[in-house]
């Protein structure tokens, strides 16, 4: 339910923009914002400029500013993500803990400590069924090839470990491609085992006090560009068939290839993390959600190369065979910046299904995409009951992309007869400064996109041409510019809209234009920073 933000609050914050304005502090910038202990610290300039109603240009950092706040008051805090990861703890006592340096390992960023990781979680795996173990990583730089958790445990970095990937790929093992994938994402047969990584697991933890897990990337990002990988490059942390999984407190840094990525798993929580790679970096995704269940992300910065969160379920035929959907996927408080991707991404990967997905209280910043479904014929599957809403963007190249000819299969064997079903899909409060495009959504012949719904949306656009569609049909309100053709229906006149419950309901609809008009908030703020 929406609770309208205390006045007071609201007055406090009108009057630090105009102190701030009369006094023309310099701050408010997104780029270097990041996530520590938990909390969302600001700091430097943005590098875009705004240039909404031409009176932009010299008042980017207070914009900014109030895109923060208006993000803040609107977001939900949704009961949702409560249900889908209700019966989880972020922590848990373990009466066991040893600490990797009683196994011979060296934190002087030289000596390898694979066989150290090894050998304690080896150890640990005794207590398993005593209540668990932690297994605890000073203060130091701890080089490593990968190595395999075990149930029942926790792995808790201090604030200034660092868990450094070796350069070499002989340290990183070949496993075999994913059954739902068929061959490694990059190249076919095998891939590189993530640097952490663990199977059928249950009751994993992975924290620390914003300890950091570097993977060294830069030699991985030139081998793919040179074309002399031998094998798809491995993630950071990568759990298979793992139930009740908690990934919090951390910096993850140039992952060679994803970062975190939860697959065929259920009840796992994500928050509080920071991720950090180039903004040229390939492939650097952030959290990957991929063919699993009861998945809740919340409280992430991310600056990288590709998508910031993204869901997946398969590839093509090998996706539609393993038939695993990802489902009940919550995203909360996040902001992003990427150099080639998108802030909220679904696919291209997503033959298995994907549903009931319920993203909010997203900030986008110097970006390529906002939001972006992905997929092509031949993918199958389906993409529908999704619910993105209370997003600002700045200095984005695109606020709203739906792709329906992506290409990218992983042989010739995938069936083109294979046509994705996207529906149900509703984006909503959504505020947007130095916007090069509203959106171009992109269905696919004999394939239309349907029940696309667009409400209270006001993005300050450069493009003379805003919206581009084709082979879509769906329903708008209150949307600046104005949408395109296919989806001038009014919201307010279908019950098909999904609301990003558990079904579709148009009395929802009301309550959602009981909210302030994106427009409105916009021309306030427009005339708030001309003064």
């Amino acid at each position: 339910m929406y609770i309208p933000p205390c006045p007071f609050l609201l007055m406090g914050f009108l009057l630090f923009v105009c102190s701030s304005r009369r006094r023309r502090i310099q701050g408010a910038g997104f780029d270097r914002t990041r996530v520590k202990r938990g909390r969302l610290w600001g700091g430097g300039r943005g590098r875009g400029r705004s240039v909404a109603a031409g009176k932009m240009g010299r008042s980017a950092p207070v914009f900014q500013a109030l895109l923060v706040f208006l993000t803040i008051i609107e977001t939900q805090w949704s009961s949702v993500s409560g249900m889908y990861c209700a019966d989880m703890a972020s922590t848990v006592y373990r009466p066991h803990s040893v600490t990797i340096t009683e196994f011979g390992a060296v934190g002087d960023g030289v000596t390898l400590n694979t066989k150290a990781f090894q050998n304690a979680i080896f150890y640990l795996n005794s207590f398993a069924d005593k209540g668990g173990a932690q297994l605890f990583v000073p203060a130091g730089r701890w080089l490593t090839g990968g190595f395999s958790l075990i149930s029942h445990l926790t792995l808790s970095l201090d604030k200034d470990a660092v868990i450094i990937g070796s350069p070499h790929s002989s340290d990183w093992p070949v496993i075999d491609p994913l059954p739902s994938y068929g061959r490694g994402r990059e190249l076919p047969g095998g891939r590189h085992q993530s640097l952490i990584f663990g199977s059928h697991l249950t009751d994993v933890i992975i924290t620390g006090a914003n300890g950091t897990i570097d993977g060294q990337g830069a030699i991985w990002w030139d081998w793919f560009y040179n074309n002399t990988l031998n094998y798809t490059r491995p993630h950071l942390v990568e759990l298979m068939y793992s139930t009740n999984v908690v990934i919090s407190n951390l910096t993850f840094k140039n992952s060679p290839f994803w970062n975190i990525h939860p697959v065929y798993c259920s009840q796992v929580i994500v928050e509080h993390i920071t991720i950090l790679a180039p903004l040229n970096s390939p492939n650097t995704d952030g959290i990957n959600p991929d063919s699993s269940t009861n998945v809740c992300i919340s409280h992430c910065y991310v600056r990288n190369g590709d998508d910031v969160v993204v869901i997946k379920s398969g590839w093509d035929e090998y996706g539609i065979s393993f038939a695993q959907p990802s489902s009940n996927i919550s995203i909360s408080n996040i902001t992003g910046e990427t150099g080639g991707g998108a802030g909220i991404a679904i696919g291209s990967e997503m033959s298995g299904g994907i549903s009931e997905v319920r993203a909010e209280g997203i900030r986008i910043v110097n970006s390529l995409h906002g939001i972006r479904i992905k997929t092509a014929p031949g993918r199958g599957g389906y993409v529908r009951n999704v619910y993105i809403a209370d997003v600002s963007m700045h200095n984005v190249s695109m606020a709203i992309r739906i792709n329906g000819n992506y290409g990218e299969h992983p042989d010739n064997n995938y069936d083109k007869n294979a046509l994705p079903i996207i529906s149900n899909i509703t984006i909503e409060n959504v505020v947007g400064v130095d916007v090069g495009v509203a959106g171009i959504l992109e269905g696919i012949e004999g394939d239309n996109f349907s029940s696309i719904c667009i409400s209270n949306v006001s993005l300050s656009v450069r493009s003379r041409h805003p919206w581009n569609c084709s082979l879509i049909q769906g329903y708008s309100n209150s949307v600046t510019p104005e949408s395109c053709e296919q989806l001038r229906t009014d919201c307010e006149e279908t019950s098909i809209c999904y609301d990003g419950g558990s079904s579709l309901a148009v009395g929802s609809r009301a309550s959602i234009h009981n909210k302030p008009s994106a427009n409105i908030l916009l021309n306030s703020l427009l005339q708030l920073v001309s003064l």
